[in-house]
């Protein structure tokens, strides 16, 4: 059991297993352990989320930007993106995964038309299905490599970046959005 436990800690992540670009994501993790991480962070987010004043979930600093609700909608969508990557490359999937556009997303997603309450109703639920699906992998689906956006990224390289992608999402609204 203690080496599955190495295989969730970052600290054991190779840096074969995912591009530069995703370094920075992977370094914003709060704890070594994946789990432990995807799990904190649900009750973190949805407390987040839930205290924002009401007048700032519409709120974007400069024309053009997303509003925090904009933000939300892009977390869960990511999320998604990065956990059906995840299960691809965990069966074994050799297909080169294409990227996709955040900006045309978040120009259709109507995140502006829904409450905050659905929201972050969607956001548990996108959260709960990630964390099940990590605990769901053996060392060799964790540990597996494949290629998204014509870069390789292990399936567990995955679970940090879903992580630290929506640590960096909230730290860009408390420093841009509530000061």
């Amino acid at each position: 059991m203690k080496a599955f436990f190495i295989l969730y800690s970052m600290q054991h992540l190779n840096q074969n297993e995912y591009s530069e670009y995703y370094g920075y994501y992977i370094s914003l993790n709060d704890s070594d352990d994946l789990i432990l991480n995807l799990e904190n962070q649900l009750e973190v987010t949805c407390n987040f989320f839930n205290s924002l004043p009401i007048a700032k979930l519409e709120y974007q600093y400069e024309i053009g930007k997303w509003t925090p609700k904009d933000i939300l909608q892009h977390i869960i969508d990511s999320e998604r993106i990065f956990a059906y990557r995840a299960l691809r490359f965990a069966r074994f999937d050799s297909i080169n995964l294409p990227g996709y556009e955040e900006n045309d997303y978040a120009a259709v997603a109507n995140a502006s038309s829904r409450t905050i309450e659905e929201l972050i109703t969607e956001y548990k639920l996108v959260k709960l299905s990630s964390i099940l699906l990590f605990k769901s992998f053996s060392e060799k689906m964790l540990l597996n490599i494949g290629q998204a956006n014509n870069a390789p990224v292990s399936v567990r390289a995955i679970g940090y970046i879903i992580s630290g992608h929506e640590i960096h999402h909230i730290n860009i609204i408390k420093e841009r959005y509530l000061k």
